[in-house]
């Protein structure tokens, strides 16, 4: 275990300015990997996580180049190797796993043969031998059927059977390092659950060190052994995983954890001011100084080293390190609670609606009429009144945004009726919708760098909604679009600026903003926090909850991330393949009982603490298409109770929590076998 396999030494990677400035990406770099050792790399987007792990395979993004330093594998610097020497080492010696395995694989290719080509370029196996290695790849990543496994094409698998896969590709050549650059982002809370417990397994039972980069802070805590913190650059904290997250002693990572929501403290985590620096523009003193509440003058004027601790067998970078030793974990859990004045007024009434994907006929075309027995979407109803916040939670596949598009009106519904504001049906067809219901219903997609145009600046992207839905034009239009922006505490300053010259954080706050300017009175939120780092994801909760208390606004949120649900919303509805399987106040479904797909969604959820450990009750891979009959959770449900669960749809149930659940199990029975377990 304290062999080194890969040691970097004072690595600075960096780029010339067009002033003719070096500037430093990453700077002095110091650290080493063991041999069996899997090691985290935490930080916010921007703070050279990635760029650090490309390093370790030997490669430099285009327009960056060495510094100074050094990235030894078996005493070779692979910054200076040739191409041709590295070919020989990536792949076979050091392996990397990408953030999304459906991009990484070729999709008319079977995956049989891309494992093939894999052994193929990495061992010297002969034919026999390599069909036999892609049997026992498969079934070492856990996929069912490893011969039928092999002859299916990408599109044909989940998700995580797709991340599975990749992992199975970069086992191909028996690695000594294995690098994962945000393998789980993406991934439904249960699949994300089990792949890193996948990935558990591999390290124990092959050996392979792991370095695994992720702005995850869960997810790092139930893979990593030693964990390292990186902020503009730097390294900031270096030390045990249970030292690191349990008592961190850098404000940086402090304010990371307390801007995570948790299941167990309901209400909205703080969320860090500011952002990291731009590269090249702190010369002196510490980087963090601008965000940290520890901050002096001497943090300004003086650059802290990395200072070893031996008591905690960490590395830290702060003068003031001393003063966060003795904090205790319950100071991490700091929340806001939500305040929503929820009137009895009912703003939209979604009743017995079905959707469906299905193809249809020349003739059902004509008649404007949808034949499908089995619909994606099925007798939903719910009902939301004015100022709520209502999310919507499941897997990949629940139909969560698929609803949302009905509501918006980009899908038709099979079956039902949409109304808004009591009365008032809205129309499946978008363009036969009164033009004041466009501007009521508003939607915020999950990826700003989709949905904002990148050659308009953001006052011709917020101008749009206020000229479309109120004719606002000349100085009006600016002032409105300025008070907009500030609204979401953006301001004037960034009139002229174009989508690409926006960090993350600030690209979906424009997205709130265009949403917002239509004066819309509900917001269809889709994933809106998914792609965004810790404490930008706080933040922009933190500014959706600031936005609703002033203008009375109703969200739909949709999400997998069932910890960021119970932060802000009031009520909880929970689908499983298209169909409502449980839905009451947020604090109730967060408690026992629950339906046993709600039960298997929280307990999939990934804690910041290495010593709570998911409870994963029921397998990650979801059929294709719900049954014909009986209860839609059949397949995966660790509760089954037999022929009634198959055979029949399960009743409505009202819980002494006020939830409703649909499930054949009474739910005095679901209570006694919830607490047993």
């Amino acid at each position: 275990m304290d062999s080194a396999v890969q040691t970097i030494n004072n690595l600075t990677i960096g780029f010339t300015s067009q002033k003719g400035k070096q500037i430093s990406i990453l700077k002095n770099i110091s650290t080493t990997i063991k041999k069996g050792e899997t090691v985290g790399i935490v930080g916010e987007s921007g703070s050279g996580k990635s760029t650090l792990a490309l390093a370790m395979m030997g490669y430099v993004k285009h327009g960056l180049y060495t510094i100074s330093g050094e990235c030894l594998f078996n005493s070779n610097n692979l910054l200076e190797m040739k191409n041709k020497d590295l070919e020989n080492i990536r792949g076979r010696k050091i392996a990397m796993i990408p953030q999304n395995a459906g991009q990484s694989l070729t999709p008319n290719l079977k995956i049989g043969y891309q494992i093939d080509e894999a052994l193929k370029l990495h061992t010297d196996l002969k034919k026999d031998e390599r069909d036999k290695k892609i049997s026992e790849l498969l079934n070492k990543v856990r996929l069912p059927s490893p011969e039928t496994m092999a002859q299916r094409y990408p599109h044909e698998l989940s998700g995580g059977q797709q991340q599975r896969v990749a992992v199975a590709m970069a086992l191909a050549g028996n690695p000594e390092l294995l690098l994962l650059d945000e393998p789980t982002t993406g991934l439904d809370v249960t699949t994300q659950a089990h792949v890193l417990e996948l990935l558990n397994f591999i390290a124990k039972d092959t050996g392979t060190s792991m370095v695994y980069v992720s702005h995850d802070l869960g997810a790092i805590a139930q893979v990593s052994d030693r964990v390292i913190v990186m902020y503009s650059g730097e390294i900031v904290l270096d030390g045990p995983v249970r030292s690191i997250l349990k008592n961190p002693i850098h404000p940086y990572t402090f304010g990371l954890l307390k801007s995570i929501p948790k299941l167990t403290s309901p209400g909205l985590p703080d969320s860090m001011s500011g952002s990291q620096p731009q590269p090249g523009t702190i010369n002196t003193g510490c980087s963090f100084y601008e965000r940290c509440n520890l901050a002096e003058d001497n943090c300004k004027n003086n650059s802290p080293t990395l200072e070893y601790i031996d008591d905690l067998k960490t590395s830290v970078r702060c003068f003031r390190y001393k003063e966060l030793i003795n904090v205790k974990e319950t100071n991490l859990d700091t929340v806001k609670s939500i305040n929503n004045d929820v009137l009895q007024n009912e703003i939209l009434d979604i009743s017995k609606v079905s959707i469906s994907y299905a193809k249809q006929k020349f003739i059902n075309q004509l008649l404007n009429k949808i034949d499908d027995s089995n619909p994606t979407v099925q007798d939903i109803n719910i009902t939301i009144n004015k100022g709520e916040t209502l999310a919507l939670v499941g897997e990949s596949g629940s139909g969560k945004s698929t609803i949302l598009k009905s509501i918006a009106g980009l899908l038709k519904t099979k079956d039902g009726m949409i109304k808004f504001d009591k009365d008032k049906v809205l129309s499946n067809n978008l363009k036969n919708r009164d033009p004041s219901f466009l501007r009521a219903i508003q939607l915020i997609f999950q990826n700003p760098d989709e949905s904002l145009n990148p050659n308009h600046t953001v006052e011709e992207i917020i101008s749009q909604p206020l000229r479309l839905y109120f004719g606002l034009k000349g100085d009006e239009l600016k002032q409105k679009i300025i008070e907009v922006l500030e609204k979401v505490r953006l301001g004037e300053f960034y009139l002229t600026r174009y989508p690409r010259q926006l960090s993350g954080g600030e690209k979906q706050r424009v997205a709130v903003a265009r949403a917002f300017a239509a004066k819309p009175d509900i917001i269809l939120c889709d994933e809106v926090t998914s792609a965004l780092d810790v404490s930008v994801q706080a933040a922009v909760l933190n500014l959706l909850q600031e936005l609703k208390e002033d203008l009375g606004t109703t969200y739909i949120f949709v999400s997998h991330d069932l910890a960021v649900v119970r932060a802000i919303s009031d009520r909880v509805a929970v689908l499983y393949q298209g169909r409502l399987c449980e839905i009451g106040p947020s604090k109730n479904v967060y408690q026992l009982p629950s339906h046993p797909y709600t039960e298997v969604l929280l307990g999939a959820v990934l804690e910041p603490d290495p010593d709570v450990k998911p409870k994963l009750v029921a397998e990650d891979i979801v059929e294709e298409k719900p049954p014909e009959q009986g209860c839609s959770f059949q397949g995966r449900c660790p509760r089954i109770l037999g022929d009634i669960c198959k055979n029949e749809v399960p009743p409505w149930q009202i819980g002494e929590n006020g939830n409703s659940i649909r499930c054949h199990i009474k739910v005095e029975d679901l209570k006694k076998q919830q607490n047993i377990n």
